[in-house]
């Protein structure tokens, strides 16, 4: 009976290390994140810096950078009958910032490139160098994938906040309604 209880306790320790492991070390891809975007996220963005609450508390209140919000949100079912009500869900969001929705998303329609490159375009009246900050949620590849595409736009001062919205309200900073920029497709 100790054997196999000695057994028992090196499996469920093996099996907690390796899920710790897998966590604290989860690789760079080269390309962008295709699927799974609600799983735990790299340390690092080539090109990007990294940011922590504290540094996008700072950026914020210096009102150094543009916050750009990834988070999806289901588009208004087409077709529906009339008189229907359709109540997107609410999104609070870091106070200032642009909401462009689903441009997280490892592949987007050519309308969908073309409503994120648009969008920071008007957001950053053409000044690829003006400092951006990408976030959605915390785990959440968007942000990371936007991140991305930005710094592929030419954008050379990307900021990634993998903590997101969630960092922001756990920190007790101020958040606000939003609603996205208005998609291509509504």
């Amino acid at each position: 009976m100790r054997r196999g209880a000695a057994w028992l306790a090196i499996a469920l320790l093996s099996a907690s290390t390796m899920a710790a492991t897998a966590a604290d070390g989860i690789p760079e891809p080269a390309a962008y994140r295709l699927d799974d975007y609600r799983s735990p996220t790299p340390d690092t963005l080539a090109g990007a810096s990294v940011v922590d609450t504290p540094s996008a508390r700072r950026l914020f209140e210096e009102k150094a950078a543009i916050f750009v919000d990834t988070l999806p949100r289901a588009p208004k079912p087409q077709g529906l009958p009339e008189g229907t009500v359709w109540r997107p869900k609410p999104r609070s969001d870091i106070p200032g910032s642009i909401w462009l929705v689903d441009t997280g998303y490892g592949e987007l329609a050519p309308v969908m490139k073309a409503y994120f490159r648009d969008g920071l375009v008007r957001a950053t009246k053409g000044d690829k160098s003006r400092a951006l900050v990408f976030y959605c949620l915390r785990d959440c590849w968007m942000s990371w994938n936007a991140a991305k595409r930005a710094i592929g736009e030419g954008y050379t001062a990307v900021h990634w906040y993998p903590d997101g919205t969630d960092g922001w309200a756990e920190a007790g900073l101020p958040l606000e309604p939003r609603e996205p920029e208005p998609r291509p497709d509504e």
